[in-house]
């Protein structure tokens, strides 16, 4: 059961990707779809992530010059696995990556002088943050069934900003051309913990 805020605001957010008319869309996940992906991949949807899967699964837009992902919009249903599995991990990945390259976080306690071995223990204390779950390409929603309203994140590591106040903000900031102004009244506010401290 998911709530009834997170069900709107997904359902939205498929109307408007449809209005846009910038991908494929499949039919959308099925309960027992979900049930496999969530086992498989060690997480628990948001309820408007949820709602907008269900809605119908985006899988393939027109390939544009620069495109730098062959396949953006993660393939739940048919996708390779290991492919899958790379996307979900990429938040966590390329922010060791990062800690390869120097970067640290004080709480961490002293870096090692070795920079595989920093990358080691990072590792292990990344091993609890929370889960971060593929929209598109390097876009992300938390994890978290019962939760909804977060605000999409584009992650490359300690480079990570904010790309919509919600999954409807961020479908007209991806897609829509022209891309909406911010305005003054556009504030997204970080809603999961670790992650928020790189925006």
């Amino acid at each position: 059961m998911i709530s009834e805020e997170g069900s709107w605001l997904g359902a939205a957010a498929a109307r408007r990707l449809a209005q846009l008319g910038c991908c494929e869309t499949e039919e959308g996940l099925s309960e027992a779809e979900f049930a496999r992906i969530e086992h498989e991949y060690g997480f628990e949807f948001a309820d408007d992530h949820r709602a907008f899967l269900a809605a119908g699964l985006p899988v393939r837009q027109p390939w544009e010059e620069g495109q730098t992902w062959e396949n953006p919009w993660p393939d739940w249903r048919n996708g390779d696995p290991e492919a899958l599995r790379e996307h979900v991990e990429w938040p966590v990945d390329y922010l060791l990556w990062d800690v390869e390259h120097g970067h640290w976080r004080s709480s961490w306690g002293e870096r090692p002088n070795d920079p595989l071995e920093a990358v080691e223990v990072a590792r292990v204390r990344l091993a609890d943050v929370p889960r971060m779950v593929p929209v598109y390409a390097h876009r992300f929603l938390p994890a978290g069934r019962g939760t909804f309203g977060h605000p999409v994140l584009s992650m490359r590591g300690t480079d990570t900003i904010y790309y919509g106040t919600d999954l409807l903000d961020y479908i007209d900031q991806e897609f829509r051309d022209p891309r909406p102004e911010h305005t003054e009244t556009w504030q997204p506010h970080a809603t999961v913990s670790f992650w928020r401290d790189y925006l």
